[in-house]
């Protein structure tokens, strides 16, 4: 194999020889192909006008660059951010790294500081190094509560069209679920639906939770949306919020889709409790989306004292009942996490380490690419079929070892089947809102 990278010269039609694809994202391998022991195909990809035009055996042909079995995937799909909370870390840390100290960081930064410049230029920031990184799809949840509602929801409307045919973007509201019960929760709801977002709210255990559940799910059936949660974020054993949005979904027979992200007091259950939680949100067809990095990073923290469990919610069990189960990258940088910088490849190392993703991978690879596009309504994301954009990621790396070793920092991002420039904004572009 020639050096890395790759010499990709704009030529009309290109052919990547002997790639080797996670087998989980090839809509249809080609005949004759079968994945090796880590569930990756040898494959020929054939670009021309940015798609792909075919996908064949590898090595049958003799032209094309050789990538010598190394790995190509497609774009990422983010399925859980916060962009408006984005990058705030350097002028308000989190006290204590508390799920509580996130809370109030956090509200007492929006109060004083969250204008449409602010929220805009952090949001563009975060943008550019998503896409830099070789993600196509993000949705972002925006804090909801008045009257933030009219500066960042306008915010995110200029920038989807910012970004229109680079990144698609879906934004969801958040606030309290009990904030949905009065006149705020038409207001929103209709906002949400003039904006063609999602509706969302973070669900705790109170009393009267179906009756909050029931008026989020009727005011967004009433206006044809989709639902999305933050679900259960806590180390409460007593949190059964998953099963009551998946009781609620069945009761008022929902038709639109429902996530529930977080989920992470489902670990910490009785395995009866499991059991009927799991069962019934394969029933119910309600997809989960859980966070990793910043959910070890918050959940069991308590100063002075090692956590004493990795606060992620029970995937493998939910993904071996076929329900739809994504990993996103969450917070970064601000209160909530202090770190993360966009990267999806980041948030699949570090959830097969975190969550035992591995022994084998497996399909594994599609819930950061085609089952988040899949949740978001986008098929023509996260997979490589003919026909499909040619957005893709080359690494340097054949086996997963090699993959998962590495930052991958020379990874090549294609984008309509030309490379993008993969340079990533300084820090220092945002230094002036900080002060």
């Amino acid at each position: 194999m020639a050096a890395w990278p790759p010499l990709l010269d704009g030529a009309a039609r290109v052919v990547l020889r002997r790639a080797a694809v996670p087998a989980c994202l090839l809509d249809q391998p080609p005949p004759g192909v079968a994945p090796d022991r880590e569930g990756l195909a040898r494959v020929d990809i054939a670009i021309a006008g940015g798609r792909i035009e075919q996908v064949a055996p590898g090595g049958e042909g003799a032209d094309g660059i050789d990538l010598d079995g190394n790995q190509v995937w497609p774009c990422f799909a983010d399925l859980h951010t916060h962009l408006d909370k984005g990058h705030i870390w350097p002028r308000m840390e989190n006290p204590d790294g508390t799920r509580d100290g996130a809370i109030a960081s956090v509200a007492s930064d929006r109060e004083r500081r969250w204008s449409e410049a602010d929220v805009a230029e952090r949001m563009d920031w975060s943008l550019r190094t998503a896409y830099a990184q070789g993600t196509a799809a993000i949705r972002t949840h925006l804090d909801s509560g008045p009257p933030q509602h009219r500066i960042s929801w306008p915010v995110f409307a200029r920038m989807r069209e910012r970004w229109r045919g680079r990144v698609e973007l879906q934004a969801v509201t958040i606030l309290l679920l009990e904030d949905l019960l009065g006149p705020h929760g038409d207001e929103l709801a209709d906002l949400v639906a003039a904006q063609r977002g999602i509706l969302g709210a973070v669900v705790l255990p109170a009393r009267d939770l179906d009756r909050r559940l029931d008026r989020a799910f009727a005011l967004a059936a009433a206006r044809g949306l989709d639902l999305d949660f933050h679900t259960d974020e806590s180390g409460n054993a007593a949190a059964m919020g998953l099963r009551a949005i998946a009781r609620a979904k069945l009761r008022t027979r929902f038709a639109g889709g429902v996530t529930a992200g977080h989920c992470c007091s489902l670990a910490l259950q009785a395995e009866e409790d499991i059991d009927r939680t799991v069962d019934l949100v394969a029933e119910a067809g309600v997809s989960i989306v859980s966070l990793p990095m910043c959910n070890l990073f918050l959940q069991d923290r308590v100063p002075g004292r090692t956590p004493r469990w990795r606060g992620v919610t029970l995937l493998h069990e939910m993904r071996a009942k076929r329900i739809p189960v994504a990993i996103a990258s969450d917070n970064c940088r601000d209160p909530f996490y202090g770190y993360g910088d966009h990267d999806g490849l980041e948030v699949f190392r570090e959830a097969v380490r975190i969550a035992h993703l591995d022994r084998p991978v497996g399909a594994w690879p599609a819930a950061i690419t085609r089952t988040p596009a899949d949740v978001m309504g986008l098929p023509a994301v996260g997979r490589i079929a003919a026909g499909a954009p040619a957005d893709l990621l080359l690494f340097n790396a054949r086996g997963y070892s090699e993959l998962l070793s590495r930052p991958q920092s020379d990874r090549v991002v294609l984008r309509a089947g030309r490379p993008i420039d993969r340079t990533l904004p300084s820090y220092r572009e945002l230094d002036h809102l900080m002060t």
